[in-house]
């Protein structure tokens, strides 16, 4: 027979959690980094606090740069060649897929990214500044200015020579590189003028999502095509029919990975397209969750069934959208794109490579097309949208500022290099001069672009600034 009395034990923790408040209990272990341990205080909390900054994500990216660079120029550059083009094989039966490493990390790791990507711009769409055309209007013009001035300062430069096709390699701003940078001026920039280059590059990722599908894209096969398109439509049929386990359209979603890989479009695409279907409103409304607690919970009493329900419950309230962007935001933070980043910045600069680059018309184009044409394009865009009445410059932002937010939005790092992979397959030579343009350019715009912010001086402080200071000043006293 047993005893289902509490031991003294947990009569004991549940006093000490009584006594010390609510945060006692973590304290006590349940969540290791929330416990006394020291590796707790010491590593895992501090490690989670850093994570939690805005920045965070474009120093690990910058680390895994500093780090391929490094690699691919150090005694070990062979190791970094023949690691990254490893042939790996994924036979499943009826289709075998074989690549080496880079193109997995480029073709299947990066879905992640974009499939954040997508989520992103579909909460824009349906609750964000998108979604306001008037608030909208003139980061879109800025963005579409950001496109175009540097597409075509590349054209002219490499003037229809081996490198035409890579004209949209200088398009691409990089979301978290830029928002790094706005992070590390701190509250020298208004939150106003903030949101305005957030708006751009989500704008610009879709106008770079565009330019891949449509140029970027292999010899077609329209079988595959029409098949990823169609399970596409099962999962707006599945979400007709209310089926709300995540697995399913797990195994939809590879499929359509698989579908897409196949068609000759980019498959990273197909993340973009899941994105952009997923649901942004939950599928059940927050009082049904709180009704069915207060119920399970009159007896003060909960079985395994009852927290099985409970938990379904509390979690349709949140939207999906959301909840995936929770999760796998950290994933493609602090893991794909640093992956990614180590996989395609190391370049090999020795042997005259450098000297090589430079004077080559592929680096130049991309290079000012980052350092020159993103500026003046975003700049000129937005000082027409404003002369002609389409928009008005964000709170507490002048010229200056927005001439420094769009030096910024010239760091291309990330979707520049991976366009790059696109412009030149299989050849070594003029993808290692992009990736020269790339990385030096977007040094290069970083460093104007904060110039350019710094001496716009410090901007008013924004009234919910001034309302978060109150706060803090009350809570401390």
């Amino acid at each position: 027979m047993t005893d289902d009395s509490p031991s003294p034990s947990s009569e004991r923790s549940g006093e000490r959690a009584t006594d010390h408040g609510q945060d006692a209990v973590w304290r006590l272990g349940p969540v290791y980094s929330e416990s006394d341990r020291t590796l707790a205080r010491l590593v895992a909390r501090p490690v989670r606090e850093f994570l939690r900054v805005e920045t965070a994500g474009s120093v690990l990216l910058l680390a895994a740069a500093v780090v391929a660079l490094v690699w691919a120029n150090s005694p070990w550059t062979e190791a970094y060649d023949s690691f990254w083009h490893t042939t790996i094989t994924l036979d499943i039966g009826v289709l075998t897929l074989e690549d080496t490493l880079q193109h997995w990390v480029n073709d299947a790791l990066m879905v992640i990214f974009f499939f954040v990507v997508g989520l992103e711009i579909k909460y824009e769409l349906v609750h964000g500044d998108l979604r306001d055309p008037k608030t909208a209007a003139l980061p879109i013009v800025a963005a579409v200015g950001g496109m175009v001035v540097p597409a075509g300062i590349y054209a002219v430069i490499v003037a229809g020579g081996e490198g035409a096709s890579g004209w949209g390699i200088p398009m691409a701003t990089d979301i978290a590189f830029a928002v790094g940078v706005l992070g590390l001026l701190g509250r020298r920039i208004p939150s106003a003028a903030r949101l305005f280059l957030l708006t751009l590059a989500i704008v610009d990722d879709i106008g770079a999502i565009l330019v891949i599908a449509v140029f970027y894209t292999d010899d077609l096969n329209l079988i595959a095509l029409a098949i990823a398109i169609a399970l596409l439509g099962l999962m707006l049929v599945m979400r007709r029919l209310r089926i709300w386990s995540v697995w399913a359209y797990v195994v939809v979603g590879v499929l359509v990975w698989l579908a897409t890989f196949e068609s000759g479009v980019h498959a990273t695409l197909a993340g973009v397209a899941i994105g952009l279907i997923t649901p942004t409103r939950p599928l059940l409304e927050e009082k049904v969750a709180r009704g069915y607690a207060q119920k399970a919970l009159e007896d003060r009493h909960l079985d395994a069934d009852e927290l099985h329900r409970l938990r379904f419950l509390l979690a349709e309230s949140v939207p999906v959208q959301e909840r995936l962007q929770n999760r796998l935001h950290p994933v493609s933070s602090y893991f794909v794109l640093p992956v990614f980043a180590l996989a395609n910045a190391g370049v090999y600069l020795g042997g005259g490579v450098l000297g090589q680059a430079l004077d080559s018309a592929v680096a130049l184009g991309i290079a000012a097309g980052l350092v020159v044409g993103k500026p003046v394009g975003i700049l000129l865009a937005a000082f027409l949208a404003v002369r002609l009445g389409l928009g008005r410059l964000p709170e507490n932002t002048g010229w200056r500022m927005v001439a420094g937010l769009g030096a910024v939005g010239g760091i291309g790092f990330t979707v520049s290099l991976f366009i790059a992979g696109l412009s030149f397959p299989g050849d070594e030579l003029l993808t290692g001069e992009a990736k020269v343009g790339i990385l030096g350019g977007s040094l290069v715009a970083a460093l104007l672009g904060v110039a350019l912010l710094l001496l716009g001086g410090k901007q008013p402080v924004d009234a919910e600034d001034e309302t978060d200071d109150a706060e803090s000043a009350r809570a401390d006293t």
